[in-house]
C-alpha cells in the first residue's frame, strides 16, 4: 500500500477508489498508537478487537461500492469521558476506573454509524477538569512536538493523537476551551459547535450550562467531515436543539470576500499579554483575510477578566454539584489538582452562581452586539506556545485567563486553527468565532484561511 493518507479528506477520496485498504489503514494507526504511546501516553486504552471488526466491515463496504460517506474506514478515538458501550469510559479518573457503560455516547453511535472506526479511548484532565495530573492510575498525555510540554487540556489525549498522526480525528467536550486550547498548542484544528447542536448524552458532565461536544482533527475542512454526521436533533438529550442540522460541507469552500471581519486584539495586547509569536499569528491570519477579500477591523468587547470572572463562577458552581455526593463519600479517590479545585468550587454560593449568570447575560449581550457589526471574530486562542509539563498553574483558570472562555459563555461556534510556530517550533493557533448556528461560516473561514496559510501542512517528527 502507498503512503497513508493524512487527512480525512484525502483520506475519503482513497478508501472509495480503493487505492486504501481500511484494514492495513486501520492496521497501520493502531501500530503507531503502540509505537508512540511510551512517549505521548495518549491513549487510555486500545481497542484492537473492534477495531479490526469494524475495520473489515467497512472494507466489506469498499469492495461492494457501498461505503457510507467520507468517514467510513476511517480510525479515529475518543476522549474518555464519551461512554463507549462494553468498554471501560474512566473520565481519567479512580473513581470510574471500572466503569463500563452498556452503550455508545449518542457521538459515538453517530460516527459508528457513518463507519468511522475506533481504535481506542483517550487521556483526558481528570473529569475533563483536573490535569495534568501526575497521581491518577494514567500519566497525563503529552505534546508530539516537544514530549516535555503540556497538550493543553482538557481534551489532551486527542490534540496529542490527532497531531501525531495517530488517527485523524476524535472527539473532544469543550467546557471552557478544552478542544480550542489543545489544538492550539498542538498544532491542529478544533471546532467547539454551538451550543445545543451536538447531542452529549453518553458524556460524563463536568458544567452542564457549558458542555459542548466537538471534532478536532488536522484541518478544518476535517472538522466539517467530523462534524456534520454529529448534528441533529437528540430527544434523549435535554440541551439538544429541535431544529434541521446545518449543512456545514456544501459551502465550505465559499471563501470569506466580502465578510466582515472584528479583529479583538485587546485580548492579547492589554487583557491578557500574550508572546510575540501569539500577536504574530493575530496579524498574520487578519492579513491572510484581508487577502482573501473580507473586510478587517477592530473589534472590542468587554475585558477577558469579566468573561473568565463570569465564566469559572459558572463551571465551579456547576462542577461541585457533579461532583458533590463523591466528595462525600470517596473525597481520597480523586486526584490531587481536581480534589482542591472542587474544595474551591465548594465556596461558590447560590448568590455567586446567580450573579455569575446575570452577568453571562450581559457579556452575552455585548457580543451580540458586535456581531450586527461583525460576521466573524478574531482572537488568539493561547497566549503563548506550550509550557513545561510541570509548568501548569494548579488553579488555572484562576491564577491566568483563559481566552477561550467567552464563547462557552455565548454558546456560539468557534474554532482554533494552527497560525504559525514560535519558541522552539511550537504551535500557535488563532481562533474564528461565528453568530449562533452560522458553524458552516466558521468552519468555511478556517478553510479559507488554512488553504492560503498553509501552516496545516507542517507535522511534527515522532
Amino acid at each position: 500500500m502507498s503512503a497513508l493518507p493524512g487527512t480525512i479528506a484525502e483520506a475519503a477520496r482513497r478508501i472509495a477508489a480503493r487505492e486504501v485498504s481500511p484494514v492495513e489503514f486501520v492496521r497501520a494507526a493502531l501500530a503507531r498508537a503502540e509505537a508512540l504511546q511510551p512517549v505521548l501516553h495518549a491513549f487510555l486504552r486500545l481497542t484492537p478487537e473492534r477495531a479490526l471488526e469494524e475495520a473489515r466491515a467497512a472494507e466489506a463496504r469498499q469492495m461492494a461500492g457501498a461505503l457510507r460517506g467520507p468517514l467510513d474506514g476511517v480510525p479515529v478515538a475518543h476522549k474518555d469521558i464519551l461512554e463507549t458501550a462494553g468498554i471501560p469510559t474512566t473520565a481519567h479518573s479512580r473513581l470510574l476506573e471500572h466503569h463500563v457503560p452498556r452503550r455508545d455516547a449518542a457521538a459515538v453511535e453517530r460516527w459508528a454509524a457513518a463507519g468511522a472506526v475506533t481504535i481506542g479511548k483517550l487521556a483526558t484532565h481528570e473529569f475533563a477538569w483536573g490535569g495534568p495530573s501526575f497521581d491518577l492510575p494514567w500519566p497525563p498525555a503529552r505534546n508530539p512536538w516537544d514530549p516535555s510540554r503540556f497538550t493543553g487540556g482538557s481534551s489532551s489525549g486527542t490534540a496529542a493523537a490527532v497531531a501525531a498522526g495517530i488517527v485523524l480525528g476524535g472527539t473532544g467536550s469543550d467546557t471552557g476551551g478544552s478542544i480550542r486550547g489543545p489544538a492550539a498548542l498542538c498544532g491542529i484544528a478544533g471546532m467547539k459547535p454551538t451550543f445545543g447542536l451536538v447531542s452529549r448524552r453518553g458524556v460524563i458532565p463536568l458544567a452542564p450550562s457549558l458542555d459542548t461536544v466537538g471534532p478536532m482533527a488536522r484541518t478544518a475542512e476535517d472538522c466539517a467531515l467530523l462534524l456534520q454526521p454529529l448534528l441533529g436533533h437528540d430527544p434523549a438529550d435535554p440541551s439538544s436543539l429541535d431544529r434541521p442540522a446545518p449543512d456545514v460541507l456544501s459551502g465550505l469552500a465559499g471563501g470569506v470576500a466580502g465578510l466582515r471581519v472584528g479583529v479583538l486584539r485587546h485580548f492579547h495586547e492589554r487583557d491578557l499579554p500574550a508572546t510575540g509569536a501569539v500577536a504574530a499569528g493575530v496579524e498574520h491570519a487578519a492579513e491572510v483575510f484581508a487577502s482573501l477579500g473580507a473586510t478587517v477591523r477592530e473589534a472590542e468587547l468587554p475585558a477577558l477578566s469579566a468573561f473568565n470572572a463570569a465564566g469559572w463562577l459558572v463551571m465551579a458552581a456547576e462542577a461541585f454539584a457533579v461532583h458533590e455526593a463523591w466528595l462525600r463519600t470517596r473525597f481520597r479517590d480523586y486526584g490531587e489538582i481536581l480534589r482542591e479545585r472542587l474544595v474551591l468550587c465548594g465556596l461558590v454560593s447560590a448568590a455567586d452562581y446567580l450573579a455569575a449568570q446575570r452577568r453571562r447575560r450581559e457579556l452575552n449581550a455585548a457580543i451580540a452586539a458586535a456581531m450586527q457589526e461583525h460576521d466573524l471574530l478574531l482572537c488568539a486562542a493561547a497566549p503563548a506556545e506550550a509550557p513545561p509539563l510541570g509548568a501548569v498553574p494548579r488553579f488555572a483558570g484562576i491564577e491566568t485567563l483563559n481566552l477561550t472562555y467567552p464563547f462557552n459563555l455565548s454558546g456560539q461556534p468557534a474554532i482554533t486553527v494552527c497560525a504559525g510556530f514560535g519558541e522552539g517550533g511550537l504551535p500557535v493557533g488563532v481562533q474564528i468565532a461565528g453568530r449562533p448556528f452560522e458553524d458552516a461560516l466558521v468552519l468555511r473561514a478556517a478553510h479559507a484561511f488554512e488553504g492560503a496559510a498553509g501552516w496545516h501542512r507542517r507535522r511534527p517528527v515522532m
